[in-house]
């Protein structure tokens, strides 16, 4: 009983320290108190326009240029996070008040709000503009003294909503290089000094179309447009660093993006470990995560399909095999196997159907199928899907070919061990044994 008592607490402890791990580590923003006075009201839908003045500093002018996306104006142009305005946004949205400092005041200068050290002008589509005043930090109450320019209070603001709002460049810039949504891209290259990878998107995932037509791993495909529109430039770039070492870099790969924006690309290059960038959408040279390099400096055989079926871990329907003497012609009714009217040993075939489940190219070779010793039928997905495979024994292993195309496989000897042992093991369900009666 003791132990189950103390079993019981070391739970109850491990529960409560993962709630405090969680709560700490998942903050949200505190909902708006309708008890506290009301500083500013903006519909986000509404606001066009987002001017950002800082005292003794170049403004910042972000644009809505279209109801999902922004621009920043004032320099560049760039394009703008839209995460980051939609932050800002959203604290504009009911932002209020600590409390009311002073109504009607008659002096400003005591509260920093004659010369605001931020202000921020919000400009809807009716053509109104609001403009929010921020002046000094309160030494006795934890805030920052604010206004709308032309009302009769001051307020004292969280501090946290200044600093929110108060957003340098780098803070409001899209920083992906190439800043597109995946599933808008129709067809995408990935060039090489000396090679041309070229994807296209079609029914269910990507097909290879150049620089031959070949079945492909549609993860490989999806984690490298994954990379590529994730890459995004590091701020700590030096700009004239970045140019030298991309000037001087060895060429890795240009991307090419086409899809319903148009078409865009990113060139990388390696300089001494790190990768440099130049981007259509992204004005500069910017340094990336090395991961990205890596990403595109893929060859070919890495995005292409090494298993010989596609069947996958679905169950096939129908299984065909002629190996030397041997044929078998198995139909699976269920959870029954069958062959020509008698039930099948359903753990033997179970067997077959992981060998040829597993059946994988080690790497992929120009010659050496010429007289093949195996045919592999296998009908999946209700009959709709039929694969086809012909195998031929070599030195080191097996060289394999489907019927729908060129490639050539080469199986390790594991593989074609398991495969051949497999398909010797097939056997009828064993009858029970006779009783003999006096």
């Amino acid at each position: 009983m003791k132990f189950r008592s103390l079993l019981t607490a070391v739970v109850v402890l491990l529960v409560l320290g993962g709630l405090l791990w969680w709560s700490g580590h998942h903050k949200s923003t505190p909902a708006p108190n309708p008890n506290q006075p009301l500083i500013v009201e903006v519909n986000a839908a509404s606001v066009k326009r987002l001017t950002l003045e800082p005292r003794g500093a170049q403004s910042i002018v972000v644009a809505r240029t279209s109801p999902e996306q922004w621009q920043i104006q004032s320099t560049g142009p760039y394009l703008a996070s839209s995460g980051a305005v939609n932050g800002m946004l959203s604290i504009l949205h009911d932002l209020r008040a600590t409390r009311i400092i002073e109504e009607k005041p008659a002096n400003l200068n005591v509260y920093g709000l004659s010369n605001p050290d931020f202000q921020m002008q919000i400009a809807d589509k009716t053509g109104k503009t609001t403009t929010l005043l921020f002046g000094d930090q309160a030494p006795a109450h934890g805030g920052v003294y604010a206004m709308v320019s032309g009302g009769s209070r001051v307020f004292l603001a969280p501090t946290r909503v200044k600093s929110s709002l108060d957003k340098s460049i780098d803070d409001l810039r899209d920083k992906r290089l190439l800043p597109v949504d995946a599933v808008t891209v129709a067809n995408f290259s990935l060039i090489h000094p000396g090679q041309t990878i070229h994807f296209i998107r079609v029914h269910g995932g990507w097909q290879i179309q150049e620089p031959e037509t070949c079945r492909i791993d549609t993860f490989q495909v999806d984690d490298l447009l994954d990379q590529v529109i994730g890459a995004r430039w590091m701020p700590s770039t030096v700009p004239a660093k970045a140019e030298a070492a991309f000037a001087h870099g060895k060429p890795i790969a240009t991307v090419k993006l086409e899809g319903s924006t148009g078409t865009q690309s990113m060139e990388v290059r390696e300089s001494h470990g790190d990768y440099y960038a130049k981007s259509t959408a992204a004005p500069g040279t910017w340094q990336i995560d090395a991961a990205v390099g890596e990403a595109v400096s893929r060859k070919l055989n890495s995005f292409r399909n090494r298993q010989l079926f596609d069947f996958g871990y679905t169950d096939p329907d129908k299984i065909e095999v002629h190996a030397g003497s041997k044929a078998l012609f198995l139909t699976r009714a269920g959870d029954t196997w069958w062959s020509v009217g008698t039930k099948m040993d359903a753990g033997s075939v179970e067997d077959l159907v992981s060998a040829l489940r597993s059946l994988a190219a080690t790497k992929f070779v120009d010659s050496g199928f010429t007289a093949p010793t195996i045919r592999l039928i296998v009908a999946s997905a209700g009959g709709r899907q039929v694969e086809a495979v012909e195998i031929q024994k070599s030195k080191d292993g097996a060289i394999a070919k489907r019927d729908d195309g060129s490639s050539l496989y080469a199986i390790g000897s594991d593989a074609l061990d398991m495969l051949t042992n497999a398909i010797s093991a097939v056997k009828p369900v064993a009858l029970p044994a006779a009783t003999n009666k006096k």
